[in-house]
């Protein structure tokens, strides 16, 4: 982790009247559920996430070099949106290359940076922005580590095209020596159990009992209005799919930086797991229901949806799910997540 002292940070909060997690707007779509299990006292230890509603260059502005060891977000995608004015593709691309210089400017040298988009659609046609971005960041001489596919099974229907499914996360690293905890993100193996069969090692068993590599190709259900997480923002990170992100480029104690942070869904991933949050947006409603989010998730009332939670599947008993969870597990009631 860089380097950062507590006075320095204490004096930015202050500067900037950070205050976490204070608000009046509540976060929406989870209510009835039952409680989750409130932060253990190891996860209270680090300091309060500064969340903002500031412009990012702003934000980022005052902030010091080689401060985090991620950065997470998911950029508007030029398409008129609510939070966003439509710009011609050649002006969006501007934009993102002042924000992606200074997110490389405060990369941790042993830092990774990911970068979550779509499409563009200009007339019907696509133009895949990660493609178009992958000069910009190859310019601040960031290297490409993986091409993440996050499928998902919900969205849009297309007419005259297929319809979207996927969306990519583009994850560069500064340099060749980058924090990467593989084990903290193992799925189960499709084959426990099996051995080797002849040779040497036969007998023992051929896959890490630790469980597998998750792969390039990630399978979250998105945030949509039966979601547990479900707040007014159109277009929401699902805060597991983050946490998977935070586990293996992290460790405790890192700070992570979303500065399009929308209801901060990565700020609460990283809270989640012992790291320090920042991030900004610039629509007020958001900040605030970011904000109210933290509260409750130290309060123990916040719902996300469980890491390793299998998709709802309409052909099994329950949809896949467990009938009953463990006591003061956080638990989802939406049939298609």
């Amino acid at each position: 982790m860089a380097s950062d002292p507590a006075g320095e940070l204490t004096a930015f909060v202050e500067e900037r009247g950070g205050r976490a997690g204070a608000s009046s707007l509540e976060d929406r779509g989870d209510a009835a559920l039952p409680p989750p299990r409130p932060l253990r006292p190891a996860d209270r230890r680090h300091r309060e996430p500064v969340l903002e509603c500031a412009d990012n260059l702003d934000f980022m502005g005052a902030l010091p070099d080689g401060r985090f060891k991620l950065v997470v977000t998911s950029p508007p995608y030029n398409l008129g949106k609510d939070y966003e004015a439509r710009s011609p593709l050649e002006a969006y691309l501007a934009s993102q290359e002042k924000v992606i210089g200074e997110c490389a400017r405060l990369l941790h040298r042993r830092g990774s940076l990911c970068w979550q988009v779509g499409n563009y659609v200009d007339n019907g046609e696509i133009v895949p922005l990660d493609a178009v971005l992958y000069p910009i960041f190859r310019a601040r001489g960031l290297r490409l580590r993986n091409r993440i596919v996050w499928s998902f099974g919900h969205g849009l229907h297309c007419a005259k095209r297929l319809s979207g499914r996927y969306e990519t996360i583009n994850w560069w690293t500064k340099g060749d020596d980058y924090t990467w905890n593989l084990d903290a993100i193992r799925i189960p193996s499709k084959y426990p159990g099996k051995r080797h069969f002849k040779g040497p090692k036969a007998g023992q068993l051929s896959g890490n009992p630790k469980g597998k590599n998750p792969s390039d190709v990630w399978e979250f259900p998105n945030v949509k209005n039966n979601h547990p997480e479900k707040t007014i923002h159109p277009c929401q990170f699902p805060v597991e799919l983050v946490e998977r992100l935070v586990l293996s480029m992290t460790d405790e104690g890192d700070a992570v930086l979303d500065p399009y942070m929308g209801v901060g869904s990565a700020a609460i991933a990283a809270l989640k797991h012992g790291r320090d949050a920042y991030g900004c947006d610039i629509v007020r409603d958001y900040v605030d229901i970011a904000r109210a989010r933290v509260r409750r998730l130290r309060e123990g009332t916040l719902r996300t949806r469980p890491m390793g939670k299998p998709i709802y599947d309409p052909s099994k008993p329950n949809g896949g799910h467990r009938c009953e969870s463990p006591p003061n597990t956080p638990t989802s009631t939406a049939r298609s997540t």
